[in-house]
């Protein structure tokens, strides 16, 4: 029996969560939230790097650049995702599902080379702190900054074009939340062996080598940290062990849940565990990135406070841990 598809440039349909409606409110609540506090969280972060010249330096530079990225990252999936789970109509046209996803797989792939360039940024202020300004001049910054936005932009450009070629039935079925390319290759009558050799590479390429790299460096740190302070008590080194333990948390789960959604083979991708992986780098992550990496940071507190004129609203704590010393 064969499936006759008479326009492929028809809607999709994101069916989402559409057989639990109790579950897409609950979602549609807890997503708005963290949508708000995304979009407060980095512009605080991206306000006080560009206004205060104390965080004209390399690390509040590829924050910004972070924090410019989750904006746009998650502007990208999610009012559509909250249309979708706040009433029954849940299409999506050919045009905007292929926007979707050629943005998607951009600002996807360019935060994972992103985070690893970060990564190698701290690697060098901590364990090379007297070379750090030689090695990361503005001019390598930005070389970087753009290596990153360029790669991704690429991926983008390979890998869209060769989904949206295959061809889809009419009114199509897309059983995700969000048009990315696991869920839509799915739908597809047609074989999609090259397509899942393309994202194997790929995510080898850019998600399994990258978080070797951020793991290396961390360990790295970690042991510069023991040996520059010369930690003896057990709690004094799990208090310097945890100067990487919330960076890598954010790191393991943007890249643990991605490279489970992007290098599962198409036999054994299951929807249900897709969507809720999704949730976690698309919601998630943006949401945890501006806490992470720099609200607990006494340097961007500091930068709050002069940017409110001192006025108390934001308080820094005393005893700020050692690990947002070296974030």
């Amino acid at each position: 029996m064969f499936t006759i598809c008479n326009d492929s440039h028809s809607d999709f349909v994101l069916l989402g969560f559409s057989d639990k409606p109790y579950l897409e409110k609950m979602l549609f609540s807890v997503i708005l939230i963290s949508y708000c506090l995304t979009i407060t969280g980095n512009m605080v972060i991206i306000l006080v790097s560009v206004n205060d010249p104390k965080l004209h330096s390399p690390m509040y530079y590829f924050l910004s650049n972070l924090s410019l990225l989750d904006l746009c990252f998650t502007s990208s999936c999610v009012p559509q995702m909250l249309v979708n789970f706040w009433g029954p109509e849940k299409t999506i046209s050919y045009t905007g599902c292929a926007i979707q996803l050629y943005v998607f797989l951009w600002l996807g792939t360019t935060e994972c080379v992103l985070l690893v360039v970060m990564a190698v940024d701290r690697y060098v202020a901590v364990c090379h702190p007297l070379k750090y300004t030689t090695i990361m001049h503005p001019k390598l910054c930005l070389q970087l900054a753009i290596l990153a936005w360029g790669t991704g932009l690429i991926q983008s450009l390979i890998q869209s074009p060769a989904t949206l070629q295959l061809p889809f039935c009419s009114h199509q079925k897309v059983d995700d939340i969000v048009c990315e390319v696991p869920a839509l290759i799915q739908v597809s009558s047609a074989d999609t062996i090259d397509i899942e050799i393309q994202i194997l590479i790929a995510g080898i390429i850019l998600l399994v080598v990258p978080l070797l790299i951020i793991l290396s460096s961390y360990i790295a740190i970690a042991k510069a940290v023991l040996t520059v302070l010369r930690i003896k008590s057990t709690a004094g080194k799990k208090k310097a062990f945890g100067t990487c333990t919330s960076h890598l948390l954010v790191v393991s789960l943007f890249y643990g849940t991605v490279t489970a959604v992007y290098l599962q083979p198409k036999s054994h991708y299951t929807h249900e565990q897709g969507k809720f992986l999704t949730l976690f780098y698309t919601v998630v992550t943006p949401t945890l990135n501006p806490l992470i990496y720099t609200l607990r940071n006494k340097e961007v507190k500091g930068a709050l406070i002069r940017l409110g004129g001192g006025s108390g609203i934001f308080r820094i704590t005393k005893d700020v841990d050692i690990c947002w010393m070296f974030a």
